[in-house]
């Protein structure tokens, strides 16, 4: 193969390569929400800490279990002086002077086994499981929540992108034949057809024009680093957002009303266990009041060199303890469990007149989304017409540059209006989804 012909393969092959990595990912919007409800680190930070809570339920249920203990020491003795009272009466004895001698002792063996069942705790066991069972139940619906507001933040991303996308592909259009009609101008101005202010006129309008295709452009670039990031994509990838890939089962989901959207939203039921977890909290710091209750077993085997041996040594009884200064010291966090608990109740009632409101500004901001998208696709109509008219008049000389460039302008402004008009229909339906708490759950009967 010539040199020549290695360097067309090599140009080839980086021209493959080149477009490859020009090729935009087609990505659905619902496809988009799972893999961010599924790998971003947000997900799985709440699904974690729901695991952690899971952990700790299970370990305050243990509570109520025997506690059973094993142990054994074996001790080393040295010059162990023993006197067995026994020994010592013996040795008081008239005649007896074998007695007064010790026996010799090195080594001292010692084993025990004890049992305790909880009978009674002023009840602070069955209130610290009902207690850890509501903070996990709570933590359970924070998650959920966590994930609603994850989805749209991607829904939010796809509009702001199709809405940067779109700002691209109609200011590249429009720069295209503006700077089209500069060419035109400057013809016309070299031939003495045209005043040098025209020209100037449409050579600024071109200039304004590719400004806001660089801010538009530079604007893609960021939406689509933060939605790759977000969703764990590889970094060279190019999200293209559509219609076709957002409006495919947009709208088979009717929004809940308000009293179905108190149920639904799960940062009002996280507060619902919160209190609950509060109350028990209550009743676990009025349990110190009561004495506790045990059932004791256990069995000891004892080996004390050449003096003692004791084995199948067993007992079981009952144990009572109760902590009198508990009368004069448990108030104060009695009082505190139960401003805790205040709070909450403050919080529930200004989280659900928050929600209210939420719900009423997305019903209206979706109506008015719907309204926008209307009038602006009648504007464009008007707009392009208005033009052609324009241009009509422009050409017979019946108009100035001034009518003309502003023509275009309008055009222009009505077409990005109505791009991002059909932008805010889609965001404002699933904001309105997400006020009823219904967002994940449209997305998860869209993938039954």
């Amino acid at each position: 193969m010539t040199s020549k012909s290695l360097l067309l393969f090599a140009l080839s092959v980086l021209g493959i390569i080149s477009a490859k990595a020009q090729e935009k990912t087609v990505l659905s919007l619902n496809d988009a929400v799972q893999i961010a409800l599924s790998k971003s680190d947000e997900s799985k930070l709440a699904e974690s800490k729901v695991n952690t809570k899971s952990f700790e339920l299970q370990s305050t249920k243990m509570k109520q279990y025997p506690d059973l203990k094993i142990s054994g020491q074996y001790y080393r003795l040295t010059n162990a002086d023993v006197n067995l009272k026994s020994t010592q009466e013996a040795s008081s004895t008239p005649g007896n002077a074998s007695a007064n001698t010790s026996p010799k002792v090195n080594q001292l063996i010692l084993g025990q086994a004890n049992l305790g069942i909880p009978l009674f705790s002023g009840f602070k066991i069955k209130n610290s499981i009902a207690l850890s069972d509501n903070v996990y139940k709570a933590e359970m619906a924070n998650a959920s929540y966590t994930k609603e507001n994850l989805a749209l933040r991607v829904i939010e991303y796809y509009a702001s992108l199709y809405k940067a996308q779109k700002s691209v592909e109609l200011l590249d259009e429009n720069l295209i034949s503006s700077n089209q009609r500069v060419k035109d101008f400057l013809a016309m101005e070299e031939n003495g057809l045209l005043a040098r202010n025209d020209l100037l006129k449409a050579q600024l309008q071109s200039s304004q024009i590719e400004l806001s295709l660089a801010e538009a452009k530079k604007n893609v670039k960021l939406l689509n680093f933060n939605l790759i990031t977000l969703l764990k994509l590889d970094a060279s990838t190019e999200i293209e957002v559509s219609p076709e890939n957002v409006d495919a089962n947009l709208f088979n989901f009717k929004p809940s009303s308000e009293n179905e959207a108190m149920q639904n939203r799960k940062d009002l039921e996280a507060i619902h266990f919160q209190e609950k977890a509060l109350e028990a909290g209550v009743k676990v710091a009025k349990g110190d009041y009561y004495p506790s209750v045990n059932l004791v077993a256990g069995y000891t085997t004892l080996d004390l060199q050449n003096v003692v041996r004791v084995e199948n040594a067993m007992n079981f009884g009952v144990g009572v303890s109760y902590d009198l200064s508990s009368i004069f010291k448990n108030g104060k966090q009695v009082k505190a469990a139960k401003s805790r608990l205040e709070e909450t109740h403050f919080q529930e009632a200004a989280l659900t007149d928050q929600i209210k409101s939420q719900i009423v500004e997305a019903q209206e901001n979706y109506t008015l989304a719907q309204k926008q998208d209307e009038l602006y696709k009648q504007s464009v109509l008007q707009t392009i017409e208005n033009y052609r008219i324009v241009k009509d008049k422009y050409d017979n000389g019946l108009v100035d540059t001034n009518d003309l460039l502003e023509a275009n302008v309008q055009d222009l402004t009505a077409k990005i209006n109505q791009a991002f008009a059909k932008a805010n229909v889609v965001l404002k339906y699933y904001e309105l989804l997400n006020a009823t708490g219904q967002l994940t759950q449209s997305f998860n009967s869209i993938n039954k």
